[in-house]
């Protein structure tokens, strides 16, 4: 990254990224207090991620626990049973499902001699070798940099070579505190400017959003749990030519098309980043305006795959962010992707008892896309209401705006009058309230 010098550790085994393939090799660590099979799909979740990121997982280890360690996470006796594993394993990396603090990573890194990493930190590595745009790149630093800024005394090899050196043993130490302060500066300073840059970034989505709103085309925002089949729905519909890949976060950066319905209604369709569980609050802070896509869109097509036997905890999950996000009161449709690789009926079953206005389709195969439009149209006319107005001439001009933005059903003059039958979106009756009449 610009204007830092690219981080070491100082147990000497190198970071994450700098590990040649064959060491990609890793153990996953989760820890329950009663619920173990969840620990277990958990972890199973923290292995398509490290698929993801390019490791091999070689063991998945729930430990169950009654209370955390302060200083390693973990006890000690489970400590020892994983360097042993690891050893006979010939594992370079261990990966813990929950988030550490810099202290214990430094720590376990210490007694298990190996790169130690958690959730967060591999997240960020996926988001790190995925991001395509500027935008996306910007927020991956900002988020990186964030994370960072604790561990920096993990990070850097000179820091260990000035502690082991010399007599005077107190100022040696001094010089390596004054070493962290001048990172740190080098850090803050990096986020300035990237926070600085991503304000323009910014400003130009918050113009595209509002011509889009100017135009007052429907927008619908496909959202959903990530790898659920959001970026072969939107192909599907609109040739948009988004990379697919049978990987967690393919998509990064919204893709917006326009889409015509089967009743000639012109909509915007917006491919999201997929949500997952435990976001890592740095990249939620950094990936707001993204997010917020969701937040700003008409409808959204709550994309789940309904084949996967998690699907029930990623529609959880989703929904989770989104009561964050405030975007819950959005008119959501739920959409129950891979219905024809499902292979428990009843899973289909409860997810449309769960959800109300539940379409089942296959993205994949175009399966239940005649549905799907229905639906969608419905869900537009629902945005909008027919009204009768008499509008005086001497007011033409609120005639003019309600054309503009509404679908007439009829016009007639009478006298000085306009009467005007017109089906027009709700945020316009408070413009036409004054001249409604009721025949």
């Amino acid at each position: 990254m610009r204007d830092v010098v690219a981080p070491k550790q100082n147990t000497g085994q190198g970071r994450l990224q700098d590990l040649p393939p064959e060491e990609m090799r890793a153990i996953l660590v989760g820890t329950y207090s009663k619920d173990k099979q969840l620990c277990v799909e958990q972890l199973d979740e923290l292995e398509s991620l490290g698929d993801t990121y390019g490791l091999t997982t070689f063991l998945k280890l729930p430990c169950p626990i009654k209370s955390y360690d302060a200083g390693t996470f973990i006890g000690s006796g489970k400590i020892e049973e994983i360097k042993l594993l690891k050893e006979d394993l010939h594992c370079h990396v261990v990966i813990f499902d929950d988030e550490i603090s810099p202290q214990q990573q430094r720590n376990l890194e210490k007694l298990l001699e190996c790169v130690v990493i958690d959730r967060t930190e591999l997240i960020l590595g996926v988001f790190g070798q995925r991001a395509r745009t500027r935008e996306a790149k910007i927020q991956i630093e900002l988020a990186t940099f964030r994370y960072q800024m604790p561990r920096l005394r993990r990070l850097w090899t000179h820091l260990h070579r000035q502690r082991s050196g010399g007599a005077g043993g107190g100022a040696v130490k001094g010089e390596g505190e004054k070493q962290i302060e001048i990172d740190r500066r080098i850090i803050r300073s990096r986020i300035d400017r990237l926070e600085e840059e991503f304000e323009t970034v910014k400003k130009q989505r918050q113009i595209q959003r509002r011509l889009r709103e100017r135009t007052r085309i429907p927008t619908f925002a496909i959202i959903g749990y990530t790898n659920v089949g959001k970026s072969t729905l939107m192909n599907a519909l609109t040739d948009a030519e988004v990379l697919v890949e049978d990987k967690l976060f393919a998509t990064l950066d919204p893709t917006t098309r326009k889409f015509v319905l089967p009743n000639n209604q012109a909509i915007l369709l917006i491919d999201t980043v997929g949500f997952i569980r435990k976001i890592p609050h740095q990249l939620v802070a950094s990936f707001k305006s993204t997010l917020e896509e969701s937040v700003q869109a008409d409808i959204l097509l709550h994309l789940i795959d309904v084949s996967n036997p998690h699907a029930e905890m990623q529609a959880d999950a989703t929904q989770a962010v989104l009561k964050e996000l405030g975007a819950t009161k959005h008119p959501i449709i739920t959409v129950l992707n891979k219905i024809d690789q499902v292979e428990n009926p009843l899973a289909a079953q409860k997810m449309r008892i769960k959800y109300p206005k539940t379409v089942e389709i296959s993205a994949l195969e175009k399966i239940g896309f005649d549905v799907l439009l229905e639906t969608m149209v419905k869900e537009i006319s629902l945005l909008r209401k027919t009204v009768k107005l008499r509008v005086p001439q001497s007011h033409y001009a609120i005639v003019t705006d309600v054309m503009k933005e509404g679908k007439v059903v009829s016009c007639e003059y009478e006298e000085n009058d306009i009467l005007l039958e017109i089906e027009i979106p709700h945020h316009l009756e408070h413009k036409v309230s004054h001249f409604v009449c009721e025949s």
